[in-house]
């Protein structure tokens, strides 16, 4: 259970230019589906965090950071705003499990129709898992060796754990962390 992790969202048509200004990677190298690891650099060019943008359309990102930092990247992110970009922390609402390992991706297969192994790495898909709809299915391995994130809304938590843990109970899946 890693939803501990924070989630802000950046939308509008003032995104990409933000996005562009406050991280390091090219940002408009990415289409839609793909993530990419980055960081946010400082002005002394050091790097205030880590994180993981995730291209849901040209102008609807989602920024993955992390959870020690989650008011400290908040805090930047806003206040290098000068685009305009609409900003939204989403880390309240959203709920994420890493099932990571060799045999992550038998246990998960049997949660939805979804074929994950054409979700290639660092890419994500958003559809219906363990009978809950809008999950983000993501093959990154940032948590772990190999496997995918999947991130919900936290009222569907408690159903999507109870069904992972039930698929995986064959192959001996046991909660970390």
């Amino acid at each position: 259970d890693v939803s501990h992790m924070g989630e802000f969202w950046v939308k509008g048509p003032q995104a990409l230019a933000f996005l562009q200004k406050v991280t390091s990677n090219n940002v408009a190298a990415l289409v839609p589906g793909k993530i990419q690891y980055t960081c946010f650099p400082n002005e002394e060019g050091g790097i205030v965090d880590d994180l993981l943008v995730y291209c849901y359309e040209p102008e609807k990102y989602l920024l993955v950071v992390n959870a020690a930092n989650i008011e400290k990247d908040w805090n930047w992110c806003v206040s290098h705003n000068t685009e305009g970009a609409e900003l939204e922390n989403s880390s309240d609402n959203i709920a994420q499990l890493a099932i990571q390992g060799p045999k992550a991706i038998s246990v998960l297969q049997k949660l939805t129709d979804i074929d994950l192994a054409t979700i290639p790495y660092y890419t994500f898909t958003v559809g219906r898992f363990a009978g809950k709809e809008n999950v983000i299915i993501s093959n990154t391995g940032y948590t772990g060796a190999g496997g995918f994130e999947l991130y919900f809304y936290p009222d569907a938590a408690e159903a999507i754990w109870k069904a992972v843990f039930e698929a995986g109970e064959e192959f001996g899946i046991k909660p970390v962390g």
